[in-house]
């Protein structure tokens, strides 16, 4: 679990394809210091293992269907990557729970300047627009974000002088790739009343019968 909040932007060493996936070396001179093998890293929003740590590098592995299903797949050695480590119970929760589990890719589509600050607009699969809502929270690259702005295949959010210099989003340019965490708290939502409308539904049925039986 982690809260959206970047602890350190990370520079691809090296990436060694495997019979697994492929192997990303990454150099992060802070957060090794606190880093352990096994401990769960978010690398551009994606949950991933520490399997190797040494001189201020970091090794981890990501599978098959990771790099099938974010972007982690289109990084190339010296990319700059969003870096985080998971929460642990007496932190403080500064953005929102995220999982470190991309439900999809985005793709920057507009990018404006507002005096310092930038407004980024992202589209993303229409089918994800049921988990988000204005002001609602939102992971980009694992950055935990607010919605600003929008549509049925858009969302936009504002970001402050802080946040791109903190973060990768400071490089971005139309055209590049995000990976998007929705708000979990929406998914378990939608997954409860799925099940309650079908156990509601089951309900009904036996009610019924029981009824028709007796008559």
């Amino acid at each position: 679990m982690f809260t959206g909040l970047v602890k350190e932007i990370g520079t691809i060493t090296s990436i060694t394809p495997n019979a697994e996936g492929k192997e990303f070396l990454i150099k992060a001179p802070q957060l090794t210091k606190e880093i352990q093998i096994d401990d769960s890293v978010a690398t551009n929003g994606c949950c991933l293992t520490a399997t190797q740590i040494k001189d201020g590098h970091f090794k981890v592995q990501a599978v098959h269907m990771t790099l099938k299903k974010t972007s982690l797949g289109n990084l190339k050695a010296n990319d700059k990557v969003n870096l985080e480590l998971s929460l642990r119970p007496n932190d403080r929760l500064g953005g929102h729970f995220v999982q470190g589990h991309v439900n999809a890719v985005g793709k920057i589509v507009q990018i404006k300047t507002i005096g310092a600050n930038w407004e980024i607009e992202v589209s993303f699969p229409a089918e994800f627009r049921k988990y988000m809502i204005l002001e609602g929270s939102i992971a980009l690259d694992g950055i935990s974000l607010t919605i600003a702005k929008l549509t049925d295949h858009t969302l936009t959010v504002a970001i402050i002088p802080h946040t791109l210099e903190k973060t990768t989003l400071g490089s971005k340019k139309v055209g590049d790739e995000l990976n998007i965490e929705v708000d979990m708290m929406a998914k378990y939502v939608e997954n409860f009343l799925r099940f309650d409308k079908s156990s509601r539904k089951e309900e009904w049925a036996k009610n019924f019968f029981e009824v028709k039986y007796e008559d």
